[in-house]
């Protein structure tokens, strides 16, 4: 399956009325689905492979956001530093030193969101609730002084209960409100949550960046 050009208007119409900001996720796709988004005028996507956003960014446009929305490892962070956009998938304080390093190292500074667990499965990655907390009251986010962290991100579980879901979101959106207090200035202003099968609800709840790939662009292909 292509773009669906409707569909992106649809929901582009609905998260503009909302003040959020649509992330494509463009994970496995082709460049030239990319590119026919990107004509169309979507600037922002997701990819959650390092080699494969390197390949990407390698060969489409130079203004794409590129945002780098999966679990990412220490050792790859080198390969994406010098131009990625923002790096969603902050989930520990390890990962945040070395962003920081291969910021100096690029003399750039790297937008960031703060990974949180919110889910019932302990496969997903991320702070919890106290490791949050700790991070952000011992003052040692200071000290990286080449990333900028906007705010946080999570993932719900997968799962058809809404309760469930709608708990989760507020929960990360309660987290949120309270880390806000600790980055004065504004800068901490990105609440990503929701995708394509949830998107709505985390919109209710709070969410102002969501990461949108099936309604987009069709399943993924993971034959390659």
């Amino acid at each position: 399956m292509a773009v669906n050009f409707e569909q992106y208007e649809s929901i582009l119409k609905e998260l503009t009325a909302n003040q959020v900001k649509l992330i494509a996720v463009s994970k496995t796709k082709p460049n030239e689905d990319l590119q026919a988004l990107y004509d169309f005028g979507q600037r922002a996507f997701g990819e959650n492979y390092v080699q494969e956003l390197v390949d990407k960014e390698a060969s489409l446009p130079k203004d794409i956001q590129w945002h780098f929305i999966g679990h990412l490892q220490s050792n790859k962070v080198k390969y994406i530093a010098p131009f990625v956009f923002m790096i969603h998938g902050v989930d520990s304080e390890k990962l945040l030193q070395e962003i920081n390093k291969q910021g100096v190292k690029q003399n750039r500074i790297i937008d960031c969101l703060l990974q949180i667990h919110i889910a019932t499965e302990e496969t997903k990655f991320g702070f919890d609730g106290h490791a949050l907390h700790e991070l952000l009251v011992s003052g040692r986010v200071a000290s990286y002084s080449n990333v900028r962290i906007r705010g946080l991100m999570g993932m719900a579980s997968f799962s058809e209960d809404q309760t469930l879901l709608s708990k989760e979101f507020t929960l990360l959106k309660s987290y949120f409100d309270n880390a806000k207090r600790a980055f004065p200035g504004g800068h901490f202003d990105t609440l990503s949550m929701g995708m394509s099968s949830d998107y709505q609800l985390a919109i209710s709840k709070g969410s102002n960046m969501v990461r949108i790939g099936s309604l987009l662009f069709g399943a993924r292909n993971y034959s390659k």
